[in-house]
């Protein structure tokens, strides 16, 4: 790396987490009922549109707009709700994402938890999944062990790829402090249970501090594997090849920007992480799944529900987000 590069990042980490401060105070500076936006639901937004007829791109800033009305309204990440809720928004809509959505049903999948469409959900959702996960295993203190030393070992990616720990280490220790905390208590003798998690996932200095440091992981891992990645690194709108740096740090690093299969499968790998993501589009009758397999030895899948340009959990009967044996 250039001494030019290296303070290129030095400058860059330093902008992220000017970002983070600024989107903290943002969201927990109260609002005025008169800065509200006018709620308004997806079927609306979606009413009458052909959407075989629209590209993939249209699709996105679609939903996007649908979604954006209701962020001022929406916490960070919600409690879980019934599927039925979202089919419910679809009733004046097209009447494929009704059927699809009845297949998730089928499926097994009769649960949601959402995240605010604030273009940071992927790597919200996944977070909170990944805790969660680490949570509800079996074997509790062998996993939060495991994920803990999985994410130690990650500064060394950091590092080599030219990030300020003096930055990124408060990002760091707001993940692990959590899961950390799963096992062991805190001074008050207090552990996590699965209503602080939500709280401190819904608390926007501590869920932002997450979602920045899984935007440096991702980050960090493209840009070691740049030979890998390269071939499909295209602008999401212009649709021209970019470089790693440049892509790294237009689409990747700084807050709101959207995650596609890239970020997807930079970030699975280096968490370990199994993820189903299930494509709730409106084009066809059923659902298509997409894998992320990285962990051989397990049979747990963290799913996903993505409508275009949007991420949420789907969880089973039992509020697991895991689902090998359904699809």
């Amino acid at each position: 790396m250039t001494s030019e590069e290296s303070e290129g990042l030095e400058s860059r980490t330093e902008s992220i987490a000017n970002e983070v401060d600024e989107t903290t105070a943002a969201e927990a500076k109260p609002q005025s009922p008169g800065s509200q936006l006018e709620e308004v639901t997806v079927c609306t937004a979606l009413s009458g549109v052909a959407l075989a007829d629209l590209s993939h791109s249209q699709l996105i800033d679609l939903n996007q707009n649908a979604l954006n009305d209701l962020v001022p309204n929406r916490p960070l990440i919600e409690g879980v709700e019934p599927i039925s809720a979202l089919r419910a928004e679809y009733e004046s809509g097209s009447p494929r994402f009704r059927t699809q959505i009845d297949g998730l049903t089928d499926a097994g999948f009769r649960l949601l938890r959402r995240a605010r469409g604030d273009g940071d959900c992927f790597y919200r959702a996944v977070g909170f999944a990944f805790v969660e996960q680490i949570f509800g295993d079996q074997e509790q203190d062998m996993a939060v062990a495991s994920a803990l030393s999985l994410l130690e070992s990650s500064l060394e990616w950091l590092d080599a790829v030219g990030f300020q720990r003096l930055v990124y280490e408060d990002f760091y220790d707001t993940l692990c402090g959590l899961i950390q905390n799963i096992a062991t208590p805190e001074m008050n003798g207090s552990v996590l249970t699965e209503a602080t998690l939500l709280d401190q996932f819904q608390h926007p200095e501590a869920s932002n501090s997450i979602v920045a440091f899984l935007r440096l992981l991702t980050s960090s891992h493209l840009r070691l594997n740049e030979e890998e990645y390269s071939p499909f690194l295209f602008h999401p709108e212009l649709g021209e090849p970019m470089n790693v740096r440049d892509f790294c740090e237009n689409f990747v690093e700084g807050s709101g920007k959207e995650a596609d299969h890239v970020q997807i499968t930079a970030l699975c790998r280096i968490l370990r992480l199994n993820v189903k993501v299930a494509y709730l589009d409106g084009r066809s009758d059923t659902v298509d799944f997409v894998d992320f397999q990285n962990d051989s030895t397990s049979k747990r899948f963290i799913t996903l529900l993505y409508r275009p340009g949007h991420y949420d959990i789907l969880l089973t009967d039992d509020g697991s987000p895991s689902a090998a044996a359904l699809v």
